[in-house]
Formats: C-alpha cells, structure tokens, sequence
C-alpha cells in the first residue's frame, strides 16, 4: 500500500525520547515507531533531544530569544512565551513553506494554537484527545468544532467529557506493543505503582493502601514535582515502599512484570490509564481508583475498581486482584490494548481525510524542509 507522509506534533518542553516524561510522551515515541515500521513517512514535532529509535525527518522547534525588556515581563513566565512561539512558528510553516509536504498532519499537542491556527492549513488535520476540556484548548476547539481539525478521543470517558464542545467524535484507545511489555511471572511478591510523581496520581494513597493490604510498594517513575516528591513522598519511603527510579521500558517491564499487583491511583479523572494497559500486558493485574477513563480497559478477569480515594477500597482491591490468573490478565490486555489495532484506526482516520488531489508518495522519499529562516535548527533524517 502506498506511504503517508505524516507529521506528528507534540510537546515543545517535553523530549519524545526514553525515559519518558509521561503518558504523552511515550504514545508519541510509540506511534511514530509503529508508523515508521508501516513504510510510513514520519516527521515529529518535539522537544530538542527527540529520538524515537527509527527514521524520521525532523521539524525543529523554533527559538524565542527575548529581548531584556520582554523577558522582564512578570506577568507572564518565560517558557509560555517559548512555547507560543514554538507552535506559532510551525503552524505558520505548515501554512507557508511545508504545506505541500505532508499528508496529514496528526496533532497530540496540548496547546491551543495548532487548533486555533488550523483553518491557515491546508494539509488535513487531525487532533487527539488526550485530556479534559482545558479551558484555552476548550476555547480553541470551540471556535473550530471540526471544520479545520477533525478529532479523536483516546477514551469514550474523554469524548464524553468534550462531547458538549465537539459532539460526537471517533474513540481511538491508546494501544501499547505488546510484545515490548512481556507477561512476567509476578514472583516478586510486591506490588507496583509507576508514573509521574506528582500530586494528581495519588502516589501516596497507594502507599496507604499497599501497607493495609500488607504489601510491599516499588514506584517507578520522574519526579516532575521535586518539591511535592520530597515533602509528601520521600518521608513515606522504608524498606516497605522504595523508589526505584525513572527507567527505561525494559526496566519498567521487567518490575512490571515481577509484581504480584499493580496500583493504580489517579486523584483526577485519568482520561486514559497507560499504566493500567502496560501492566496488563506483563500479566499483572490492576487494583486501581475506578477514575476516568480506567474502568473502560479494566475487567473482572484483570482487576479490581475501588471507589475514588476509598483507600481501604484500594486495599481491598490489591489484595482481591492479587489472586487474579496472569494468563487471562494478559489475554484482557491483547483484546483491549493492542497498538495494531490503535494504529490500523488511525490509518484507517488518515485515509479518510485526504483531499482527492492530493498525492500520496511511494515508501522511501523524504519531505523537503530546507529554505527554513536564518537561526532555525536545518532539518535531518536521523536513522538509528
């Protein structure tokens, strides 16, 4: 079949690169992976330091260099400005001197301004879902309500929550490469909480909830909030609860995969739950907070649901799960976490957004993004 040529937009803070910052992070890395390996051509919109492992062509993140008097603003912190400036920048290279080079362009960034500057593209757009209604991205997509940008959301919980701003849009789950997240044989006897170490994930109930259920608690994952690590979670640690670091996918699966139990404990309504389908796939089922979009990959064959912030639910939960068949939790995981199925959707999406006079490219050419102005980053095709 013929090749896309697809350009993938995410964070201009935050690497697309091992060991990720977050969920976000490591869908991008994935998709752009799973892209590539499809004869697709990708180019990747992201933070300086990017590296995805597989060919792809490069869009670099434009440079702010502020005067004195505009970096002395107090009203405004300087990495907003950055990042403004970063997505102006391509979407008005989108509009100008690259808008003959791709075939769509598939938008996971969080900011306003790639909605909001749509209508400017010609290339067909498409844009994931990956949180609540936020209100500037509220206010971006209700001003375009798929005119300019069509949507998917990565959980029916998601779409439900933006429904009143979008109607109805496609669910597209998140899938993960099973294959990179082996079953393990849970013989550690702990339980496992991964994820950003930050107040929103409810690290700290779930080190409540491990200790009432007399389990011993590895976390994995960056601490994005230091303050909030050091004063709310590293006082918990003992030889019951250890951290054992921000690690790399083989890492994380192999501690995955040796848990006994994984514990799940969103604060917020988690439109979709990476960890929760990571875990599965090791074979390690979930007691989890029953938040967001969580409830929609976990079955009574993979886990257990407590109530929100219900820390004696959780415990409940860890223990109840803890007894679950690591084969059938697996199996849960190959029927509702696959990334074949997530990207034959997508491709399926992409398809269906092409102008009819818009060519598609054979496998092996790359986009032309020379000419950019003086100052920026020259674009490559890095092949590892």
């Amino acid at each position: 079949m013929n090749s896309l040529r697809i350009a993938l937009l995410a964070s201009s803070r935050f690497p697309v690169r091992q060991p990720f910052a977050g969920g976000l992070e490591a869908h991008v890395w994935q998709l752009a992976r799973s892209l590539s390996g499809r004869g697709h051509e990708v180019s990747l919109f992201a933070a300086d330091g990017s590296s995805v492992d597989a060919p792809y062509s490069r869009i670099p993140v434009r440079r702010f260099d502020m005067t004195d008097i505009a970096a002395a603003d107090p009203t405004t912190p300087r990495w907003a400005v950055e990042e403004h400036h970063a997505y102006l920048a391509v979407m008005m290279d989108m509009a100008g001197e690259l808008r003959d080079s791709f075939d769509v362009i598939h938008n996971h960034s969080l900011h306003y301004l790639p909605i909001a500057m749509s209508p400017m593209v010609s290339t067909p757009m498409l844009t994931t879902l990956h949180t609540p209604p936020f209100a500037w991205l509220e206010s971006a997509v209700a001003l375009q309500q798929g005119a300019f940008t069509q949507f998917a959301a990565v959980s029916a919980f998601t779409a439900r929550q933006w429904h009143p701003v979008t109607g109805d849009v496609p669910v597209v789950p998140n899938g993960i490469p099973l294959d990179s997240w082996p079953v393990g044989d849970g013989a550690g006897e702990y339980a496992v909480w991964s994820g950003r170490l930050v107040p929103e994930k409810g690290v700290t109930q779930a080190i409540e909830a491990a200790r009432a259920a007399g389990y011993r608690l590895k976390l994995a994952g960056p601490t994005s909030n230091i303050d909030y690590f050091r004063s709310e979670v590293q006082p918990l640690l003992g030889a019951d609860v250890t951290y054992e670091g921000h690690l790399r996918r083989d890492d994380l699966a192999a501690l995955v995969g040796g848990a006994s139990v994984a514990v799940v404990s969103p604060l917020w309504e988690e439109p979709y739950g990476l960890v929760v389908a990571e875990a599965l796939s090791c074979g390690t089922p979930v007691a989890a907070y029953s938040r967001g979009g969580i409830p929609e990959i976990i079955d009574a064959t993979s886990g257990r649901l407590a109530p929100p912030d219900d820390i004696g639910g959780l415990a409940d939960a860890i223990f109840e799960a803890a007894q679950l068949s690591r084969s059938d939790v697996r199996a849960r995981a190959e029927q509702a976490c696959s990334e074949e199925t997530m990207v034959d959707r997508y491709l399926t999406m992409y398809r269906s957004m092409l102008r009819p006079s818009r060519s598609i490219t054979s496998a092996g050419s790359t986009p032309d993004t020379s000419g950019r102005s003086a100052g920026s980053t020259p674009d490559t095709l890095l092949a590892v």
